[in-house]
Parts: structure tokens; sequence; C-alpha cells
């Protein structure tokens, strides 16, 4: 063992691996009625009856953990170490309780993302940008946030109405209640299980960017804004029509599963197909840039550090 412990910072064993980078991740992984923890060096999931099974910590960006799962603390000083997110859910993943990596390693990204968020120029400059991004489309000019906010959701409800023709999925209209997954048809049902897949990828993205999950410039006023706002540029390329593909099997009685479970498997299929992981971060970047602010400067009389940190073992986000 190194004089100084792991990384040299006092902490006994040895250094543990460098975390992979978010793109060369698998995306999610669900787990319930189980405990997790940390046997014999490993990441598992012990069931009641004892029976493990070894979970890849360090190569997934996110793990969900649905009712009747506990964590040690083992497992939680793990996922942190390897830089995966453990995000707490309700049923189906549609109800977020908790997750395990606070973010907020780099101010300088912080203080951009809000100078940004409370720059009325800046911010429709990145509202116009995602909406660039996500119709493939300048967007009209001389148009407010909230102008652009009615456009959009207007293209978006065309396009739950042309994916819900081109499957043959009886359509009314996005409506469900977070509370309870079952009260919603099964339209809806899919579509909730399909954006809490995208949703935990997306805020570990954001996470590891640096950036705080809340600070939204569309949306505003919930924990995971940004998150709802990233998200929204991939959602129709990527969940979305696998979430109406799944209501139309369960229509036609070709599904041998429940139908959250079948959406889980069809976006983890989308997001390797997609390459979504390696997107995400870049994608973040992009439409921040777009505001045209640059990054602020450490005010002359602050109080640098009395000794350099070593180097982020993960990505720049990410703590330790």
């Amino acid at each position: 063992m190194s004089p100084g412990g792991a990384e040299g910072r006092g902490l006994p064993g040895a250094a543990p691996p460098r975390p992979i980078p978010l793109k060369d991740r698998a995306s999610i992984v669900f787990v319930e009625k189980g405990q997790l923890d940390v046997v014999d060096g490993a990441f598992v999931l012990v069931d009641a009856g004892g029976v493990r099974t070894v979970i890849p910590v360090g190569g997934l960006a996110a793990i969900m953990l649905e009712p009747g799962t506990r964590a040690s603390h083992s497992a939680v000083a793990l996922a942190a170490r390897a830089g995966t997110l453990l995000v707490w859910v309700g049923e189906a993943g549609v109800r977020l309780y908790s997750t395990g990596q606070p973010g907020g390693a780099r101010a300088d990204k912080l203080l951009w993302q809000c100078r940004m968020a409370l720059d009325p120029d800046a911010r429709l400059k990145i509202v116009r940008r995602m909406f660039q991004v996500r119709f493939a489309e300048t967007a009209p000019e001389r148009r407010s946030v909230d102008q652009l906010r009615g456009i959009e959701g207007s293209r978006v409800r065309e396009i739950y109405k042309g994916l819900a023709r081109q499957f043959g999925v009886e359509w009314r209209r996005r409506d469900y209640d977070p509370g309870n997954f079952d009260l919603s048809d099964i339209p809806n049902r899919c579509l909730s299980a399909a954006t809490s897949c995208l949703y935990g990828i997306t805020e570990a993205a954001v996470l590891a960017a640096g950036y705080a999950p809340a600070v939204g410039f569309l949306h505003t006023g919930k924990p995971l804004s940004f998150v709802y706002d990233v998200a929204d540029l991939f959602k129709f390329e990527t969940v979305v029509p696998e979430a109406f593909r799944v209501a139309a099997r369960h229509a036609q009685g070709r599904l041998d599963r429940p139908v959250d479970m079948a959406v889980r498997h069809a976006c983890r299929d989308a997001f390797r197909k997609t390459n979504i992981l390696a997107r995400l971060i870049p994608a973040i970047e992009d439409v921040l840039i777009a505001g045209g602010l640059p990054r602020p400067e450490a005010p002359e009389d602050a109080v640098l550090p009395a000794f350099a940190d070593p180097p982020p073992s993960g990505e720049e986000g990410q703590r330790g």
C-alpha cells in the first residue's frame, strides 16, 4: 500500500480504479426486493433467500432502486466511488424519492448555469437552441420563452397523435397521476415508465457534467427542471416510440410481461442503439454555450485552496 493510502489521501487499501467515462457505460438497471451490499469486493443484490446477483456497478450510469430495496453503507460508498448514480424511486420508477450523487463538484459550472438562467437574453438563446436541436429547425424569430413553450407544446401533442396512428394505439391525451401509476391508461403508463428511464440517465449525465438538475431554462420550479430540459432533446428519438410500440403489443395481446418491464427493456435497447450516453454531456454543453455568456471568474479577493487536490478520477462533476 502506498504511504498515503488510497489516492494518497490517507484512506486504507489500494486506490480505487478510475471510473469508466459515462459514454462507455451501459444505461440503467432497476432492482427491487433485496439488499444491495458489497460481498467479497463485489457489488451484489441479495434476495430474501440469500441468493446473490452481481451488479457491475462501475459499468452503469444509474441504478434505480424500487420499493423493497435496501442499500448498505458499503454499497452506497462503492457506487459513489464508481461514479454511479443511485436513484430511489417508486413503483415502476415513476416517482423519485432521492438520489445518491449530490454533484456540485464544479462551482464554476454551477455559477455559469445560474448566471445564464437569470439573464433573460441568455436564457432565451438557450431555449431557442434547445428548440432547434429538438425539432431540427431554427426557432421562429421574435418569440418569447413563453411563446416558444406554447409552440413546442402544440408540436409535441401532434407527435403523440402521429405515433399513436403509426402504431395503431388508441390515444386521447397525455394524462397521468404521478402518485398512482395504475390509474393511467396503458399508453400513458408506458410513457411514464419510458420517460422515467430517460430521466435517470439524464440526471446522471447532468451531475457528471457538473451542473445542477434543478436550474432549468424551459422547465422551472422542480428539483429536476434541467433534467427535463435535456431529456426533451432526446425523448422522441428514443423512449417515446418504444412506449407506443409496447402499448401496441399490449393491445394486440402479444405482451408476455408487465408493461413497465417491457418498456424498460425496450428503452435499454434504444439507449444502446442511439448511443445516448455518449451524446448527453456534449448536448448539455452545446445548449449552454448557446447562451453566449462567459464563465465567471473567481473574485480577486477569494481565498484560493491551501493545497492542490488531485485531478478528478471520473467526470468533471463527480467528487473525488
